[in-house]
């Protein structure tokens, strides 16, 4: 999985053409060295200012840290002795950063000595300052659901909420704080040569069009800063709290770190996506954060082995209905049931506004259960009975390798003694939903409570297998290395149900498959192969 990813990543990574790597002459460009040399000592200079181009150096209200006599590539200075330094303050804000507007911050790093404001000529110098700056308010869409109880049109919902939803829409764009931020100075001085730093670092690497040579590399790491600490800057805020650390950082960590806040390869699937994909990372830093490191390398090995069992039980699904002659001992009903459950989790996260990668693979798995059903059934185009007079109608016709064995008499039993305990559920389950949750419409309860009922009783809907090898005796027809992998997964699904956070509903999914498959098992034992039953050729398995 991991080398899949890189591999697609790398690919639309791809820019530009780099650019030559010789000189106006043709020889070959000599590399280049950091302008910083190791222990120059350094004046950190921090401005904070709601432009995005900073001039302002004599406002002295703009300057919120200066740190003197920093030296590059210490690392046992500071409190800590790690080489880092911290300030805390807090930020005055405008009425326009109030109202969704930006906020900047710029950080000069000079030699000692020097001064960061090219007006004074005396005391600047370009060579010894090195300037990066950002946008340090993030803008996070913010979507209210507007839901309410169908029967009496009541909401627990905020009403402050309401009527901002009312105001700007479903979606609200809002800018959000997050108190704390990390310079880091890459202590780095390899020969880089300009043209051929390796991306995503060459967007990092500058070099001075003069000299030829390259500024050190600032880097503002928010890479720790997780989502759910982030909050809506409004009117009711004056000031904002803000905890500003320096820290030195090794290139193989900046490495890491700017492969994994760079985002060009997705592009293309929008904005949104990369919403998601922050929460998404902010789940996995959790569990890098707060989990036991014995039992995150081993989710880490058994999401690996997720992987390859999911492949395999793919493959084994498609190969065993493919090459399947017969239809005796299998459940025909159940992969139509199959498809009917496939149909409604489509829709479900459809209109939830799940991951695009999720729906992908939920609209897969839905072609492959159409699919079968042209395996189990004989489908066909009658042309001569049209739909409306325009459109040929599908017709379907029990294959006779069903209609011949006793699977369908026990197929049609199971689903008919299915029914007394199903409807029932389902009835109940339609009032509970109706008279105590909040949906956004009827569409919406009719898909939740078929969800719902479907997570929750879904392991009904194998009974008709389980009832059809009861009552042959027999399991030789099911498809074992498939069912095995479905199996392993689920297992695996249980380790994960402890480590990251998700769904009371999908927990108990997992326990309902380990339920069936221990009873498929127990059936398996009971019902074994008898070797010693002579066939119509006189031989035995002996």
């Amino acid at each position: 999985r991991i080398f899949i990813i890189w591999a697609i990543s790398s690919w639309f990574r791809r820019g530009p053409a780099p650019q030559e790597q010789s000189s106006a002459g043709g020889t070959p460009r000599a590399p280049s060295r950091n302008l910083f040399p190791k222990d120059t000592l350094m004046d950190l200079y921090v401005y904070i200012s709601e432009h995005e181009h900073f001039t302002d150096f004599n406002v002295s209200s703009a300057l919120f840290w200066q740190k003197r006599d920093l030296v590059y590539g210490d690392w046992t200075s500071g409190e800590n002795a790690d080489g880092c330094y911290e300030h805390y303050g807090e930020v005055d804000i405008s009425q326009s950063v109030q109202q969704n507007g930006s906020i900047y911050i710029h950080v000069y790093f000079t030699k000692s000595g020097f001064h960061p404001d090219p007006r004074q000529k005396n005391l600047y110098r370009r060579l010894a300052t090195v300037h990066t700056s950002r946008m340090i308010n993030k803008y996070k869409r913010r979507r209210f659901q507007k839901t309410k109880n169908l029967l009496t049109g009541e909401t627990e919902a905020d009403p402050e909420m309401i009527k901002r939803a009312e105001d700007y829409g479903p979606v609200e764009v809002i800018s959000h704080w997050h108190p704390n931020l990390t310079i880091n100075m890459v202590d780095d001085h390899t020969p880089w040569v300009k043209g051929s730093v390796p991306p995503p670092l060459d967007q990092y690497v500058k070099f001075d069009a003069i000299s030829g040579d390259y500024y050190p590399i600032l880097y503002f790491n928010d890479y720790w800063n997780l989502q759910k600490d982030y909050f809506p800057i409004n009117e009711t805020l004056q000031r904002l709290p803000f905890r500003l650390s320096f820290c030195p950082l090794s290139l193989w960590r900046w490495q890491l770190y700017a492969a994994q806040s760079t985002k060009s390869p997705w592009n293309f699937l929008g904005e949104d996506l990369y919403e998601q994909s922050d929460e998404e990372q902010d789940s996995v830093k959790v569990a890098l954060l707060e989990t036991n490191p014995y039992l995150l390398a081993l989710t880490i090995v058994v999401s690996i082995v997720h992987s390859i069992f999911e492949f395999l039980a793919f493959k084994n699904d498609i190969q065993f209905w493919n090459s399947r002659q017969s239809l005796e001992g299998l459940s025909v009903r159940s992969v139509f049931f199959g498809v009917f459950q496939s149909l409604v989790v489509l829709l479900y996260i459809l209109d939830n506004e799940t991951n695009f990668v999720v729906q992908v693979s939920v609209f897969i798995g839905l072609l492959i259960d159409l699919w079968k059903i042209t395996k189990v059934m004989d489908v066909r185009l009658d042309r001569e009975n049209k739909v409306a007079g325009v459109f040929p109608r599908i017709t379907f016709k029990d294959k006779s390798t069903y209609i011949e064995s006793s699977t369908k008499v026990y197929d049609d039993m199971a689903f008919r003694y299915l029914s007394w305990i199903l409807f029932p559920l389902l009835g109940c389950y339609a009032v509970y939903s109706l008279l105590y949750l909040e949906h956004k419409g009827w569409y919406s309860w009719v898909l939740s409570m078929l969800y719902g009922f479907l997570l929750t009783f879904g392991f009904i809907t194998m009974t008709p297998q389980l009832f059809i090898n009861y009552k042959l005796k027999s399991v030789a027809h099911l498809p074992w290395r498939m069912l095995t992998y479905k199996a392993l997964n689920t297992f695996i699904d249980d380790l994960f149900a402890f480590v990251i956070k998700m769904p009371m509903m999908y927990r108990i999914g997992c326990l309902r498959d380990d339920v069936v498959f221990f009873i498929y098992l127990y059936q398996r034992w009971i019902y074994r192969v008898d070797l010693t039953r002579v066939n119509e050729f006189g031989i035995s398995g002996e």
